[in-house]
């Protein structure tokens, strides 16, 4: 690896880079060092980038385990339908790395959350205050529709068999050309309303593919409170956006493409987050250094011009989520890549007055 920072091959490509070579000689050393630096402590990068399969809400043997990384905090619980909302049974544990957890015993052989119910987590900050908040995790979030402005709820999401959607097409092949079509599902509809997943896979994605397309990249994949963000605005990283349907229901149309011969990309914001409280992760790290948060603190950890977190990439459970999300999205939804938003702002500060 060492000889690779030294002879990059990007430079036979663009000659023109040569002049910041050692610029991308440093971006290569860190990448190589902190690579080094996993495998050495996580036993594998692929290891590392499945958290989803610790972190969040996970059915094991004889129960749900829920885990969640928030080293400031000092007490913590899940709450939600299944406890009537109240904690006090359910009290979580902190390791020495911040993360509590809690395994939830099974009732009489079920779940004792139950599919498609909400939960949230509540912690206590340093200054004795008790917040709730979405699981950081959370696989799908909710809106009350009877309700305007309502907040999001996190919900867990484990279908029986009967009602997990099951893929039937592989991947297709890699396009030596791709010619790639972008769509935000929400606004396909021929109508003024918000498409689903189901309608824009059987009635979009054909008239895509008659089009000579081999590609389609999907938009606003990743929940996001304020619709009018395109989805740029981020609130939960591991759930599909429920305006258009259920994670079930986003399977159906990534298969649908595949049967169609097309691949599917997401357009992945990793780049900020929102800064909603309530519904994001953005209030997870009221009161704590940027080494105990996912984002940057004061200043630095603020996107003035995006009105948004930055994370903070340094921080060795960001890299976790952010590369675990990634890994998530491939194997549980079958996307075939991604393309990635606001690169530079991941790769350079911005100063602004």
């Amino acid at each position: 690896m060492e000889e690779d920072v030294e002879n990059i091959g990007l430079f036979n490509l663009d000659p023109g880079l040569e002049a910041y070579k050692d610029h991308f000689r440093y971006r290569i050393k860190r990448y190589v060092d902190q690579k080094k630096l996993i495998e050495e402590n996580e036993t594998s990068l692929e290891e590392f980038a499945q958290g989803y399969l610790k972190f969040g809400f996970n059915r094991e043997e004889g129960g749900i385990v829920y885990r969640e990384w928030a080293p400031a905090a000092q007490e913590a619980e899940v709450i939600g339908d299944f406890n009537g909302w109240n904690g006090s049974g359910h009290k979580m544990e902190k390791n020495q790395f911040g993360v509590w957890s809690i395994t939830i015993p099974d009732i009489n052989g079920n779940p004792a959350i139950p599919h498609n119910s909400r939960v949230k987590f509540r912690f206590k900050h340093s200054n004795g205050v008790c917040v709730d908040r979405i699981p950081a995790w959370i696989k799908y979030a909710t809106q009350d529709p009877t309700r305007f402005a309502a907040p999001y709820d996190g919900v867990y999401w484990d279908p029986p068999p009967s009602e997990r959607y099951q893929f039937k097409h592989p991947r297709p092949p890699k396009p030596k050309a791709p010619r790639i079509y972008e769509a935000h599902v929400g606004m396909s509809s021929l109508e003024p309303r918000v498409n689903t997943y189901r309608e824009f896979a059987d009635d979009v994605l054909p008239r895509i593919r008659a089009n000579s397309y081999n590609t389609v990249q999907l938009m606003a994949v990743m929940e996001h409170s304020y619709y009018g963000s395109f989805g740029y605005h981020v609130t939960n990283f591991f759930a599909v956006s429920s305006r258009s349907g259920t994670p079930e229901d986003l399977k159906y149309l990534i298969d649908k493409a595949h049967s169609l011969g097309l691949q599917v990309l997401m357009d992945v914001v990793h780049s900020h987050a929102s800064n909603n409280i309530t519904d994001g992760l953005n209030g997870f790290d009221v009161g704590q250094s940027s080494q105990d948060s996912y984002f940057h603190t004061g200043d630095r950890g603020y996107h003035k011009l995006w009105d948004s977190r930055i994370f903070n990439y340094a921080n060795w459970e960001v890299l976790r989520f952010l590369l675990s999300n990634l890994r998530w999205w491939l194997d549980e939804f079958k996307f075939d890549g991604f393309r990635f938003d606001g690169v530079t702002s991941m790769l350079y500060i911005i100063i602004m007055e």
